[in-house]
């Protein structure tokens, strides 16, 4: 493929440089010949959650790398794949190019949408039907996701086949009705009443279009960033953390706070 000023297309270079140097990385380097689909998952776990960072922090040159690392894992897995003749990069390719036309035929068909959530609603209603075998609607959403994401996925597949509340007051009173019940669970009740509220604020955070994942996310952000100025205030005034009072903590932890406006 050639650009419309009829030079090669850079991309498509690229793209065949970094298959070519995983092919001499299998051949020639000890490590990377001895790794097997297993024993890479625990790392494309780890480069997700860095790209995770990275978009949180809104810091575009290390997305660059992050997506760099991420797509030498997907050529990663596709040599290793081909080797034992169950699939290649080629297969991966066309996999993903075919759905993405089925799924868009509002753009490769006569479908027309009204916007973005008829784009959504009529992606999960095709991929319902390519997997028709499947015994349930909830079928799609890896056990392994973590639960927060999970529970976000599970209702907006739930959602969209109509098993939804009709309104977000409904969804608030649901997280009231939790809550209450947390309260006056017993203790052995607890932590079962405890995944019910959160579960009710991810659905109520969905109906807000908010990402409860993203939120908690930034949450722990702060955190760590106000915590951490308590540390180097205990540690700058050659105090052991230990020694301050909640009130001392307190202050530098609003000051902290007032610093990120």
């Amino acid at each position: 493929m050639t650009t419309q000023s009829g030079s090669p297309d850079p991309r498509l270079e690229a793209f065949g440089r970094l298959l070519k140097i995983m092919d001499e990385l299998r051949e020639q380097c000890p490590w990377d010949r001895a790794q097997t689909i297993e024993s890479i998952r625990h790392l494309t776990i780890e480069e997700t959650y860095e790209l995770s960072d990275a978009i949180l922090q809104g810091d575009m040159q290390e997305i660059r790398k992050e997506l760099g690392d991420l797509a030498l894992h997907l050529v990663f897995y596709s040599k290793i794949a081909s080797e034992g003749g169950a699939f290649d990069i080629t297969d991966v390719l066309n996999g993903i190019c075919d759905k993405l036309i089925l799924r868009h035929p509002h753009v490769y068909g006569d479908v027309q949408v009204n916007g973005a959530e008829d784009v959504k609603q009529n992606w999960e209603q095709i991929k319902q039907q390519e997997s028709k075998g499947r015994k349930s609607v909830l079928a799609g959403v890896p056990n392994s996701m973590p639960s927060l994401v999970k529970a976000m996925r599970m209702q907006e597949k739930a959602a969209q086949v109509g098993f939804d509340w009709p309104d977000k007051e409904q969804v608030w009173d649901k997280v009231e009705e939790e809550i209450r019940e947390f309260r006056e669970a017993g203790k052995e009740e607890q932590e079962a009443e405890f995944g019910d509220i959160l579960f009710a604020l991810v659905n109520y955070a969905r109906w807000k279009d908010i990402n409860p994942d993203d939120a908690l996310e930034r949450t722990n952000t702060k955190f760590r960033k106000r915590f951490e100025a308590i540390e180097r205030s205990a540690k700058e005034a050659g105090r052991d953390l230990r020694s301050m009072s909640l009130a001392e903590m307190d202050a530098i932890w609003n000051e902290s706070k007032l610093s990120e406006r």
